[in-house]
């Protein structure tokens, strides 16, 4: 679970970055949620977009996300969703959270 201030930290890093996954009119498919998981091992933080086609509550789409590639969502604002797993694997790992 994140803290306040690393949560700040989180979506301080995550203003200049690009959404790398956009979720449509077919929802959240298993084939995405692999590509995420996949994704946040090798990135830590990543940006979600959600289109307008689609029709799930993004609300809920946020926290299952979440759920389903087991990260922690740091926000939700407007139809973009903020993601964070610390990476497995040391190589990858470049966020360093404050305490």
């Amino acid at each position: 679970m994140l803290k306040g201030k690393q949560k700040r930290q989180l979506r301080a890093l995550a203003h200049h970055l690009t959404p790398i996954f956009q979720i449509g009119k077919s929802g959240v498919t298993s084939d995405m949620v692999k590509g995420i998981r996949d994704a946040l091992e090798r990135r830590e933080l990543i940006k979600v977009s959600i289109l307008q086609n689609c029709e799930e509550d993004k609300n809920e789409l946020a926290t299952l996300l979440a759920e389903r590639t087991a990260s922690e969502l740091v926000q939700l604002i407007g139809n973009t969703i903020v993601l964070y797993k610390q990476s497995s694997k040391e190589k990858y790992r470049k966020i360093e959270l404050v305490k």
